[in-house]
């Protein structure tokens, strides 16, 4: 049973989030229980303080543990006062009144942080990928959710660009998952093409997620919100494949804007929970269904210095291509990660590749930071930063310019 309540035209108030929390919260008993609250890094939007403050308020009393885990997939680790301010605490008040909640980033880094549940068979794949892939794919997990009597996910659902929708079992695969199921998963992803796959509720990708977490033999509770900046629009609480299908539902009226036309020019304006261009290519992904053949996006983030702190060397040596480049060479290609691959195509958009040629459909162009060169290296274009005016990009879509303040997070799709 889900316990959920959502709306598209105004927020839940923090009473009604309360109850609602409360409610989701009799369906299991968790009197004495050690409880792990899994949930996303600061590149997500929502109202975590209220959350960790309800949770304690709650659970805080009752229970023998209540500790987070951060599902950082591959994202750079938090700092202490990241943390802090990701949950709308102090260094005090974490000293003091929450002196008994740990809090730990995903040590994905680490090959002693997993353990091996399984394999999903040959057989299996095939038939979700509908014959795309032929391999086994081993799922393993960060271990210490099994120091834990209940699992709780709480995070936010999206249109998402590898898996058609974010949320739910997602917080476990790539969230806290090792190398092999983040790899294929965003591999299948980007055959299929984010232009295609974002948005789709029930995707193949979202069925080889929903089959790696069918491993984890321990009780699951999730909350799904649908949230607009640190607005909560609907908040749903149940397992998390029932939990995240009405959380998608409602995020698919939240969360798609629908347009008339396509726009030769658009700038996605970044905000700063996006520190590199691996979280902030989200610029790209949302607005991609939207720009004419032969048009551009502009990611505009001024603050961002680097590619990707955790993968930038292999981007500099692969660069950002269309997904035929890399298959139509993949002997080239295929031992470097999957994952890193993905990115690159979903970020360069789709596009051809034919007798050494490539096409893309779209120029992308990076004002950040980093510098031409580096961006001429990967394949992108550059436009400084401080020639760019935000304001002067409003209002002119008349002229097939379209501003995306606070992109990343709003999918733009074609009416007809």
């Amino acid at each position: 049973m889900v316990i959920g309540q959502g709306y598209t035209e105004r927020f839940l108030t923090e009473v009604e989030a309360k109850n609602l929390m409360e409610r989701g919260l009799e369906q299991v008993d968790l009197a004495g229980k050690r409880v792990l609250i899994i949930i996303p890094d600061a590149t997500r939007s929502g109202p975590m303080p209220m959350f960790f403050r309800l949770f304690h308020e709650l659970l805080g009393g009752q229970v023998a543990a209540l500790d987070y885990l951060i599902a950082l997939g591959t994202h750079q680790p938090m700092s202490e006062a990241d943390i802090h301010r990701h949950l709308g605490v102090t260094a005090a008040e974490m000293a003091g009144k929450y002196k008994n909640v740990r809090v730990f980033n995903h040590e994905w880094a680490d090959p002693d942080t997993f353990t091996t549940l399984g394999v999903i068979p040959t057989s299996e794949i095939e038939e979700i990928s509908n014959d795309l892939f032929s391999q086994d794919v081993p799922v393993r997990l960060n271990k210490l959710i099994f120091a834990y009597d209940q699992i709780i996910i709480n995070g936010p659902v999206f249109p998402h660009e590898v898996a058609g929708f974010s949320g739910g079992n997602k917080y476990f695969f790539p969230g806290i998952s090792g190398s092999e199921v983040i790899d294929f998963t965003h591999w299948l992803g980007a055959i299929i093409t984010s232009y295609e796959i974002i948005g789709a509720k029930y995707t193949p990708v979202r069925a080889v997620i929903d089959r790696a977490a069918s491993f984890i033999e321990l009780p699951k509770l999730c909350f799904c919100s649908v949230v607009v900046g640190d607005n909560l629009a609907g908040l749903y609480i149940g397992r998390p494949e029932q939990a995240w299908s009405e959380a998608a539902d409602l995020s698919a009226q939240v969360h798609i804007k629908w347009v008339d036309k396509r726009y030769k020019q658009v700038l996605s304006v970044m905000p700063e929970m996006y520190d590199d261009i691996w979280t902030a290519a989200k610029g790209m992904y949302k607005m991609e269904p939207v720009i004419e053949d032969g048009g551009e996006v502009i990611i505009y983030a001024p603050h961002i210095s680097e590619i990707s702190y955790t993968h930038g060397r292999v981007l500099d040596e692969v660069g950002y291509h269309v997904r035929d480049y890399f298959v139509k060479q993949w002997d080239a290609f295929k031992d470097k990660p999957w994952g890193v691959l993905a990115h690159s195509t979903h970020l360069r958009g789709i596009g051809t590749y034919e007798n050494g040629v490539e096409k893309p459909r779209i120029q992308v162009t990076l004002a950040t930071q980093i510098p031409p060169e580096r961006c001429a290296q990967v394949g992108l274009g550059y436009r400084d930063p401080t020639s760019i005016d935000p304001a002067d990009w409003a209002d002119r879509e008349d002229e097939g310019i379209l501003l995306a303040p606070h992109a990343g997070e709003m999918l733009y799709r074609l009416k007809s």
